[in-house]
């Protein structure tokens, strides 16, 4: 026993021990150099502005190496890697993923390589730099790496048509002044998105009966696109959001529209929870080197902070400023949390959770 606790010790420990030896600079320099050879890497997530306006450009002004970023909802991209992996092609390095992606499809399918061996630059692997003292792995195994942890909000509201004073409590969502004016991703996530994982915590909080009066009894709309959702809230047409993101929300703030971010109804505690990826590293990867530059990049300070104030989340980074963010994204010392990237909720809890709610909300 002691042995293998060593052993594990050793695995954990190794990033930080090459830091600190000084072997760290000629690995990365080797490193950089074969991924220039490489001269890309394939990057697969969901659709994102930020990455594509701003990582990317700066990721290959800094290195010189091209990013390809296949954009996608999660049910898109893993049936498009599937095929590809079932006709020998094996064309991603990277994946930026949800929870659900990352746990249901991507690992239990054999998709992933542990991407912790890849860290090898110190802004990422010393210890000082993680509010959790390191790079913080949601498996044991050190497959999946959680970059952020903020508190998730509950809803968003546009306060032209729903006064903030109306909903104080979750069963306020179930008057009937409400019926038809609420929308949401779908809650059992047959698309995708991140309707599921929002619904799923309301669900295991409130049980079957809330869920079906909300979804089925207020005949609340269920829409695959985000930025259709936030349009409707802004017109006034659905005042009330389920899936609405503060990315979505922000320009339409700044022109001018009372849109408004709820964080806490009594009756539903806070949750937390790594949005909006997870990062992780495909197996028989085509760039490794250039994979390898990628994450110890995205990983840093410099990626973090782009993602902390253009998604307004709160990373797990020490050294990222945050004053710019709303303090309520920010979790608070001392209070609890509901963490829905707690692995024993992803693995089992979230999948009973899924049966029942499936159930709940397809009978009669």
């Amino acid at each position: 026993m002691k042995t293998i606790l060593a052993l594990l010790m050793s695995i954990v420990c190794a990033p930080a021990a090459w830091a600190q030896s000084g072997d760290w600079q000629k690995q990365w320099d080797e490193t950089l150099a074969a991924a220039k050879k490489e001269g890309k890497v394939v990057v697969a997530g969901s659709p994102d502005p930020v990455m594509r306006n701003q990582i990317i450009p700066r990721f290959t002004e800094r290195y010189g190496i091209q990013v390809d970023f296949v954009a996608g909802r999660s049910s898109q991209i893993t049936s498009k890697v599937r095929l590809e992996r079932a006709a020998g092609q094996y064309l991603v390095d990277v994946f930026m993923s949800g929870a659900g992606t990352t746990f249901f499809a991507l690992l239990p399918e054999k998709m992933l390589d542990p991407l912790q061996p890849l860290l090898i630059h110190p802004e990422v692997t010393e210890p000082v730099k993680w509010k959790r003292g390191k790079p913080w792995f949601v498996d044991e195994q050190g497959y999946v790496l959680m970059l952020f942890s903020s508190v998730q909000s509950l809803l968003f509201i546009n306060t032209d048509y729903v006064k903030r004073e109306e909903l104080r409590s979750v069963q306020d969502l179930l008057d009937p002044k409400w019926k038809g004016k609420i929308s949401s991703e779908d809650p059992l996530g047959r698309a995708g998105g991140g309707g599921a994982g929002s619904s799923l915590h309301w669900f295991h909080q409130l049980g079957p009966e809330f869920m079906r009066k909300l979804h089925i009894g207020q005949k609340t709309t269920v829409s695959t696109d985000r930025r259709q959702m936030v349009d409707w809230l802004a017109q006034g047409k659905y005042p009330i959001c389920l899936s609405c993101k503060e990315e979505g929300a922000s320009e339409l703030k700044d022109a001018g529209f009372n849109l408004f971010e709820v964080f806490e109804l009594a009756g539903i505690p806070n949750r937390i929870n790594s949005s909006p990826f997870l990062l992780s590293y495909a197996n028989k990867a085509p760039h490794p080197n250039a994979a390898r530059i990628f994450v110890n990049w995205l990983a840093g300070k410099e990626a973090l902070e782009i993602y902390s104030r253009e998604n307004g989340t709160a990373t797990l980074r020490t050294d990222v400023d945050e004053s710019f963010l709303d303090p309520r994204v920010i979790p608070r010392p001392g209070v609890s949390y509901v963490d829905v990237t707690d692995i024993q909720w992803i693995t089992s809890g979230r999948k009973l959770a899924a049966e029942k709610m499936l159930q709940a909300l397809k009978s009669p």
